[in-house]
């Protein structure tokens, strides 16, 4: 335990702002995943009967995606701010800058790929009115890019020695 309070004193900074960056990256990647994954499911059955409405489903199916892109550009940069020598403070912060884009990128995704799978039925059912159902994926998407710019101008105004 001695030895591990040494460490922590010692490269706490960095682990918790390596901690920050692999939170972004898997909050966000694992809210993207499970969003992209039901709208692929409603996206597959609907091609078994109807194949030429495939691209028209895929755009529908990638919008859950972005949050997961959200996450690792916020995960680079956060990446781009790590050294060894940094403080625990300054490590903390980091983490905590990971978060917004991280939890919100978790729940928007999987509610957005909600939405998405709505809007393959729509594309279903009435082909003309897909793009109703894209602009409905895309309003939840507004909540993932307001994290994102939250993470963002947090991790763009701080500055370490």
């Amino acid at each position: 335990m001695k030895e591990f309070m040494s460490v922590l004193a010692e490269h706490g900074g960095v682990v918790f702002g390596i901690l920050g960056a692999a939170l972004a990256v898997l909050l966000a990647g694992i809210g993207s995943a499970r969003g992209v994954g039901l709208a692929g499911e409603a996206a597959a059955g609907l091609v078994i009967t109807e194949p030429e409405k495939f691209g028209k489903a895929m755009v529908l199916q990638l919008l859950p995606g972005t949050q997961g892109l959200y996450g690792f550009v916020i995960g680079l940069m956060i990446m781009g701010k790590l050294n060894v020598s940094m403080s625990l403070q300054e490590g903390l912060y980091l983490m905590m800058v990971a978060l917004p884009v991280g939890l919100v990128g978790l729940r928007s995704a999987l509610y957005q790929g909600k939405v998405a799978v709505a809007g393959i039925n729509i594309l279903a059912k009435n082909e003309e009115h897909q793009t109703k159902g894209i602009i409905l994926a895309v309003m939840v998407e507004t909540y993932a890019i307001l994290a994102f710019a939250m993470s963002f101008l947090l991790l763009s105004k701080v500055v370490f020695k």
